[in-house]
């Protein structure tokens, strides 16, 4: 009986995690030769990414980290099926100006883990963690 009720729990946690996550975009970028809005020039390693208006929240977003999922092409991208079915964790190191084209810019590292970079743009889900 207890192993019954563990597994319920256990289905119901996954869906939840599964259904709070959100829809959003995701490109890439290749030069990292300006300070980040976050930290400056400091290194914060490869899998980073630069927040949109969506999720900068006025700078609250630096530090913060994501878990992305390619869920598919956007309608111009690239490539038919991009998705490589992995996820990848993200921090928030930069913003990512008004007329980014993203949820996420994220680092040409971080956005091969999860999909082609022919593709160049992505549909993601995304959920903070």
């Amino acid at each position: 009986m207890e192993k019954q009720i563990v597994l319920a729990l256990t289905i119901v946690l996954c869906h939840f995690a599964l259904s709070s996550a959100i829809v959003g975009t995701a490109t890439y970028y290749t030069d990292q030769i300006t300070p980040s809005a976050c930290y400056g020039y400091e290194d914060m390693g490869t899998m980073i990414a630069a927040a949109s208006d969506v999720i900068w929240d006025n700078r609250t977003a630096c530090g913060r980290n994501y878990r992305l999922t390619c869920t598919g092409p956007t309608i111009n991208a690239g490539v038919s099926q991009p998705c490589t079915g992995a996820s990848v964790v993200v921090k928030i190191v930069d913003y990512c100006p008004p007329g980014c084209r993203a949820t996420f810019d994220l680092s040409q590292e971080a956005f091969s883990t999860i999909a082609d970079l022919n593709a160049g743009k992505i549909e993601i889900d995304y959920v903070q963690v």
